[in-house]
Formats: structure tokens, C-alpha cells, sequence
């Protein structure tokens, strides 16, 4: 048996979105540039899906650009975002454990522009201080960029607070979320959340890889980063991935369908495992309380193990056919204690011992049950062989 529980790092695709991606790519492969009827049809699919996702966040088409992923998204707003406004000021405000894909942008701005970034602190829920939110606003801070749900740990910030603190203090501000994880989990109105800029990714949500989409709320200005043919209203060049888009749009046309009954399926799913992981000796649930579930992310479970390294566990699980992350995956090729882990305060001892489970709406009781079975018997084994 396997039992995939690393779905925060990728999704399978449904077979719907693959048997239309493969359409488009092959049957209806005209571009959405092109003047011709198969040029003409392209176009339509790309107007389809930019329909679609508006639908899934109560907003318009015009509020949506297409991109490559969460990680040009994030770039786009936070970069794009500074650039269109630094005569306003250059100061950023975000947290610190945001992803790479938010905290590299702010590292480069603040090399490269003389731009000011302000870390604010998280406590062991991943939850920021309302009050050091509104003692770090200043007259020329011009983004405030934080992550709706950690890819690490499942915590969820209360954006909508985050929002309101933002506005009140200054409407100019731009506040840019990195709802890379929280997409097609949880219920997002960027309108009613003050939020404008939003990114999203489509393998996350059973999507095809590299596809995602900005949202942007009207009257705000972006420096765009890609120049060229002036495609999506000159805010991202390029001709259009046409199959991606009407993938990633579909994509999230399915999660949205009976949203309320998926998301309650996985806080199930994690409710059933978190209680068989603290039937095990030495395991402990990072930034989530039981009691309080519905708090955190539905689809994330980051649990300590104690006594065994989180790569060795990793290992031995994968030779079971059970499949878990030890970080984020797009950290994978720079191993090193998590920033995550370390920011809410996590013992020292499981910094490194720290595996993330992470499942779906496709994700069964049985690979959860399975995936636990084979965790108990492969930890007295493996605690043997640790040195002490």
C-alpha cells in the first residue's frame, strides 16, 4: 500500500483538468494572439478561466493575471508592487516565517533598492501580535506582505485583522497575501479581507505545475516584470499558457464545488490523525490544539518526533510507500533547521526532527491509519541506533 501525505508540496491533478490540458495542448493549440478561428477559440478559454477563478473569490476577471506559479505571483506583487509605488516610501512590513518565495523578494529589495523590510514576530500558534502590526506602520511604508496559511505548520493568520489594521492606518498601503496554501482550503474574499494582492498556485489544488495567478485588486499599480508583447493588459507578457490556465481554472472550479463539505472532510482527516499520532510516545503537535482545530489549516499536521533525525524518518517512511515532507519542498535543495520551527518556538531538540504530513480531498482513512502503523513500528527500531 502507499499513502501520499505530501500533498502542501504538490497535488495529483484530477483527470478532468488532465484529459483538458491535453485537449487544448493537442486539439485546440491555437494562440489567444492569433486572429484566426483557432486563435480566437484560445482566447476564449484563457476569458473562461480568468471567469472561473474570479467566481471562486467574488471579484472580476480584470482582477486576475495569469502567471507561472505562487512563486512569480509572490514576486510580482511584492516587487511590483514597490516598484509601481517607492516615491510613496521604502519600507515593507512581513513576518518571519514567511516562505522563500516572499522573504527572498524582500532580501532582494532590500539589497538592491535601500528598501527597509520590518520581520514581525510569531508566537508557538504562528499568530502575529495585532499591536506590533500597528507600532511597525509607518508614514512611508508602502506593502505589508504576510502568508494566509504557513506551508510548514497549517497556522492561519487572521488576515482580515491584518487588513483592517493596514487600511485604517493608511488606505494607500498595499497588502499583499500569499495564499498559496490556503487557496481552495478556505473561503477567501479579497474585497471584503482589504487584500490587493493575492497569490495562488495551481498544483496545489490538484492543478497542473507551473500555473498560477495574481489577483489584483482595482487601482492598484504593479511595475511589471516581464516585458515584451503586452499580453493581460501589459501586466505580465508573454503569450498565455493556454492549458495551464484553463487547468489551473477548472482546478479550483472543483474544490469550490460543495467547498464546505470538502474542507470539513479534511479537518476530519486531521482530527483522525493527530489522535493516532498522540497515542505514540515522544510526538508532539506543533501550532495546532485539538480542542481548537477548525483555527488551524485543514490539510497540515507538522508533528515532532522525538530521538530520530526528520531525514533518516523521511527514509525509512518512503520505504513503506508512505510519502511526507521534513520542510517546505521548495527549501529542499537547502537543507538547514527551519526558520518556521524556530520562530514559534519549537524545543531544540525536534528542530531537526520535525516531519510534516499533509494531505487532500482524494487522501482515505486508510493511508492515514496505514501511514501511523508504519510509523510505530519503524520508530523503536530506528530510536536503537540512535547515538546518545
Amino acid at each position: 500500500m502507499e499513502a501520499y501525505l505530501d500533498n502542501a508540496a504538490t497535488t495529483k491533478a484530477f483527470d478532468e483538468v488532465g484529459d483538458l490540458v491535453r485537449q487544448i495542448m493537442c486539439v485546440d493549440y491555437g494562440n489567444p494572439s492569433s486572429l484566426h478561428t483557432k486563435g480566437v477559440e484560445a482566447e476564449r478559454y484563457i476569458r473562461e478561466a480568468g471567469d472561473k477563478i474570479a467566481a471562486t473569490l467574488k471579484c472580476s476577471r480584470k482582477n486576475i493575471i495569469f502567471t507561472s506559479g505562487g512563486t512569480e505571483s509572490n514576486n510580482m506583487a511584492i516587487i511590483g508592487g514597490v516598484m509601481a509605488n517607492r516615491r510613496r516610501g521604502k519600507h515593507v512590513i512581513t513576518t518571519c516565517f514567511e516562505h522563500a518565495a516572499v522573504h527572498q523578494p524582500c532580501l532582494y529589495l532590500e539589497e538592491n533598492y535601500d528598501c527597509e523590510v520590518t520581520y514581525l514576530p510569531v508566537d508557538s500558534m504562528g499568530h502575529i501580535d495585532p499591536e506590533k502590526l500597528r507600532e511597525a506602520l509607518r508614514e512611508d511604508t508602502v506593502l505589508v506582505s504576510v502568508m494566509m496559511v504557513n506551508n510548514e505548520v497549517g497556522a492561519v493568520l487572521d488576515v482580515g485583522s491584518i487588513g483592517r489594521s493596514i487600511k485604517e492606518y493608511n488606505k494607500d498601503i498595499l497588502f499583499h497575501v500569499d495564499a498559496i496554501q490556503a487557496y481552495g482550503k478556505m473561503t477567501i474574499h479579497p474585497k471584503k479581507l482589504n487584500i490587493d494582492l493575492l497569490s495562488a498556485s495551481g498544483h496545489k489544488i490538484h492543478g497542473p505545475k507551473g500555473t498560477g495567478f495574481l489577483y489584483m485588486a482595482e487601482g492598484v499599480r504593479l511595475h511589471p516584470l516581464i516585458h515584451g508583447g503586452g499580453q493581460q493588459q501589459g501586466r505580465r507578457s508573454g503569450t498565455e499558457n493556454v492549458p495551464g490556465a484553463a487547468g489551473l481554472a477548472l482546478a479550483a472550479e472543483m474544490m469550490y464545488r460543495d467547498h464546505g463539505e470538502k474542507v470539513q472532510q479534511m479537518y476530519d482527516k486531521k482530527r483522525l490523525l493527530i489522535g493516532l499520532l498522540e497515542e505514540i510516545e515522544g510526538v508532539h503537535i506543533h501550532a495546532c490544539q485539538k480542542e481548537e482545530l477548525e483555527n488551524a489549516a485543514p490539510h497540515i499536521v507538522s508533528a515532532g518526533i522525538e530521538g530520530i533525525r526528520s531525514e533518516v524518518l523521511l527514509h525509512a517512511l518512503e520505504e513503506r510507500g508512505v510519502y511526507v515532507s521534513s520542510g517546505s519542498a521548495c527549501s529542499s535543495n537547502h537543507p538547514g533547521i527551519s526558520s518556521t520551527l524556530q520562530a514559534i518556538g519549537v524545543k531544540r531538540e525536534l528542530l531537526d526532527a520535525t516531519i510534516r504530513f499533509s494531505f487532500s480531498v482524494n487522501t482515505t482513512e486508510e493511508e492515514l491509519r496505514y501511514a501511523v502503523e508504519q510509523l510505530k513500528e519503524l520508530l523503536p527500531v530506528l530510536r536503537r541506533y540512535v547515538r546518545r
